[in-house]
């Protein structure tokens, strides 16, 4: 039997990642004690592991596939697939941002200020990159963890720190002089891997449900009955994905409406609904959107 392997990331994404494949029809379980995750999918085999290191594993083909920040994939410069992107987080679904921070009474106003500067990250290859790029020479050191620290501290001039909502740079009386990268997770793939029929046509299958399961994160379905008179008045005013669907009544001059909605939508509409006639309101949560 044919297996894909499948890389899991280890860390901050790694009960966001299980929950997101649970709502896309996959159970994983994950032990203390191993680093391979079971998955009721016998076509595929995990392997737990760093989501700073993903990107290389794939490009080796040590594994088919996994997610990663994209952050990582251009720091190890892997030669990868960039299937898609897997917004999620274990915060929120905004994208984390590499920022260039400095002290909040530091002078400095833009990277070009930093010349000569040391400079402390864990993204230490980009970071170099990025000031190569714009001819500014400065020192950039790896750090290993509590980076805000340094700065804080004196032992370097500035930092470049992830971050999703800027909370603890500005709790640590930091401030961000500017924006160097914006990172999302994605799904990427050893191109090999991508060649063989087999694998591809189930690392599209583990994408399409992923992405499926995202898009209905936030989102209900509403449906209702109400006099088939009042259809344009309550369409008109339901959002929807596309158009609502209406379907007649069995011997009745009612019909059955029903839509596909952001949820915080409903406490708003779901009055003005009544208004209009309509009756029998159900709201059901969404697991997957195709």
């Amino acid at each position: 039997m044919e297996q894909l392997k499948l890389g899991i990331p280890k860390g901050s994404l790694e009960s966001a990642t299980v929950d997101l494949f649970k709502k896309a029809g996959w159970q994983i379980s994950i032990s203390s004690r191993s680093y391979f995750p079971t998955i009721d999918d016998e076509e595929i085999k995990c392997s737990l592991m760093r989501p700073q290191e993903m990107a290389k594993y794939v490009e080796r083909g040590t594994i088919d596939v996994g997610i990663a920040g994209r952050d990582w994939v251009r720091e190890n410069q892997s030669d990868v697939i960039e299937l898609c992107e897997m917004v999620y987080s274990k915060v929120s679904r905004r994208p984390a941002r590499w920022v260039l921070v400095v002290n909040g009474d530091s002078k400095v106003q833009g990277p070009e200020d930093l010349r000569g500067a040391t400079i402390s990250t864990e993204l230490v290859g980009f970071t170099k990159r990025y000031f190569a790029e714009r001819n500014i020479p400065v020192n950039v050191e790896f750090s290993w963890g509590a980076t805000e620290a340094k700065v804080v501290e004196g032992l370097c001039d500035a930092i470049v720190e992830v971050t999703e909502t800027g909370s603890t740079i500005r709790a640590n009386g930091l401030r961000i002089v500017t924006e160097l990268m914006e990172s999302v997770p994605v799904m990427v793939v050893n191109k090999a891997s991508w060649e063989d029929p087999w694998k591809r046509a189930k690392i599209q299958q583990i994408a399409t449900l992923l992405q499926s399961a995202l898009r209905a994160e936030g989102m209900v379905g509403l449906k209702m009955n109400a006099p088939g008179t009042k259809v344009p008045a309550i369409t008109a005013i339901l959002p929807s994905l596309n158009n609502p669907t209406v379907s007649n009544l069995y011997n009745s001059d009612w019909v059955s409406i029903e839509s596909i909605m952001p949820e915080q939508e409903v406490r708003r509409i779901v009055p003005e609904l009544l208004k209009l006639g309509a009756e029998g309101i159900v709201e059901y949560s969404l697991n997957k959107i195709i």
